[in-house]
């Protein structure tokens, strides 16, 4: 199965957009997982010409951008509705304006007044207002897992509102590769894969070497025909300890063609 292969420059925070795009050329790589935060070379504070600039300069590359990775809690308690709403649509017009297909957003929470929902329906209401770039809600914190994710996608019930498959916290969370897939079906955006020392550790080590379903991951996405986008999610910045993102890259490549596990058939 040729899935779309990307990265995120989570892994590489901070670094010129020349220097990523140089860290890609070599590995096939199709995509990029744009980290969006002050001093990056993407966010919100772009000006339009800074924008025009960026994309210019992936296309030229050969390259897509995958998707604007905010760090919006969707649940946030302590941030009100309107403010909430506001940051994603802005985020949501950055990924316009980049060429990225989709804007990833964490959960947060959870609220004691199910703000998440309301605040989802709030955005769903208005995204024509940014045509094409869909809404991607981690599995992560208050829906760490596939089930919890797609209830609360399911009660906004908009085609553009989807999940992002990160296959670390599901896992985390006692659920089963198969059942998150199974639990998210239409609703995936696109996958994040990365590796773990531990259940207790989740520093990043060379995929292949820690305790994550790797395989198991890699099994279910062809036995459904998934056709879509997978991306490196190298967490190196909050975890300096881990090794650097161009040492797992290469793995990430094996995991891709199925050779990661070949020496033990």
């Amino acid at each position: 199965m040729a899935w779309r292969r990307a990265f995120s420059t989570l892994g590489c925070a901070g670094a010129p957009l020349d220097d990523v795009l140089a860290l890609a050329r070599p590995g096939g790589w199709e995509g990029l997982e744009l980290r969006a935060a002050p001093g990056e070379p993407v966010h919100v504070g772009l000006s339009t010409h800074a924008r025009g600039e960026v994309r210019a300069a992936i296309a030229a590359a050969g390259m897509e951008a995958l998707a604007v990775a905010s760090y919006i809690e969707i649940d946030d308690p302590g941030v009100a509705d309107a403010l909430v709403v506001e940051d994603v649509l802005a985020h949501l017009q950055l990924a316009s304006d980049l060429g990225a297909s989709f804007v990833r957003v964490f959960p947060g929470g959870p609220s004691s007044d199910n703000a998440a929902v309301r605040r989802l329906q709030a955005i769903a209401a208005r995204l024509d207002e940014v045509p094409d770039v869909v809404l991607a809600l981690e599995t992560h914190d208050s829906c760490s897992t596939g089930v919890a994710a797609a209830d609360v996608l399911r009660r906004i019930g908009h085609s553009r509102i989807r999940a992002v498959w990160d296959v670390q916290h599901p896992w985390r969370a006692g659920e089963a590769v198969a059942d998150t897939l199974g639990a998210l079906g239409p609703l995936l955006a696109y996958v994040q894969i990365t590796d773990a020392r531990s259940l207790d550790d989740p520093t990043p080590c060379l995929l292949g070497n820690g305790v994550l379903p790797l395989r198991g991951v890699r099994d279910v996405l062809m036995g459904s025909r998934y056709d879509g986008w997978v991306s490196l999610e190298w967490a190196s910045y909050w975890y300096p300890e881990a090794p650097p993102l161009e040492a797992a890259l290469p793995g990430a490549r094996r995991w891709f063609d199925g050779s990661l596990w070949s020496e033990d058939g």
